[in-house]
């Protein structure tokens, strides 16, 4: 109960502190809203191949938009040395990196269930099974957040981490965004979801895996 309490009050924390300046969730938002629009133009395809391609246009837009989010996990700890105030407080490291997790996963997702109906309105594509299509969404979203909050942490003092963030993230994350891809395409085209069960596997073993990972070395990433 300790650690889901003091887990709950560094998301708390992160949460009241991004509401009141909106400063990632408002670039996030008009990052992927822009990328929206511009691909719209960009493309002048038929519905059949707009549907082949949505799984990874929508995936794309919530992978890069998601880093934003993920960039300022840490980064606002910086300001009057909070980072080092929280490591010195009772929290422990699992403990704060567990929190800010939450946060940054509720705030991707908030920033996902804007763009998703914007991308059905801008490319005309219907969504058939929405409901599974928001699971692949928790599942997918919850593998970037795990990996976007760990390397947040490794990258947080150095002066080009919003360069070097994507850069280690996207190549840990193809296993989770091919999945999450792939079930998205199979779910947007109205295919048969039993034959593509193996993806949803990969995706929780993906999450269970990086989840116990992380928890495991974030105190040596925190403390050194």
């Amino acid at each position: 109960m300790t650690f889901l309490r003091r887990t709950l009050a560094v998301a708390a924390k992160d949460l009241r502190s991004e509401i009141r300046s909106k400063e990632a969730v408002n670039a996030s938002i008009s990052f992927a809203l822009v990328i929206l629009l511009l691909f719209s133009f960009a493309f002048d395809l038929e519905p059949e191949q707009i549907r082949d391609i949505a799984g990874g246009l929508l995936w794309l837009v919530f992978a890069f938009a998601g880093t934003l989010i993920l960039n300022r996990s840490f980064a606002r700890e910086l300001v009057n040395d909070c980072l080092d105030a929280l490591l010195a407080s009772p929290v422990t490291g699992a403990e704060l990196f567990f929190g800010k997790c939450l946060a940054n996963y509720v705030l991707i997702m908030i920033v996902e269930c804007i763009s998703l109906p914007v991308f059905a309105i801008f490319y005309d594509v219907r969504l058939p099974h929405l409901a599974m299509l928001f699971l692949v969404m928790l599942l997918g979203t919850w593998g970037i957040t795990v990996i976007g909050t760990m390397f947040s942490a490794m990258t947080v003092n150095l002066r080009l981490r919003e360069l070097m963030l994507p850069t280690l993230i996207y190549p840990m994350l193809i296993p989770a965004l091919v999945g999450a891809i792939e079930l998205s395409h199979v779910l947007i085209n109205n295919g048969a979801l039993a034959e593509n069960f193996i993806w949803f596997r990969i995706l929780v073993a993906f999450n269970v895996i990086f989840t116990i990972l992380a928890l495991a070395l974030v105190e040596i990433v925190l403390v050194g």
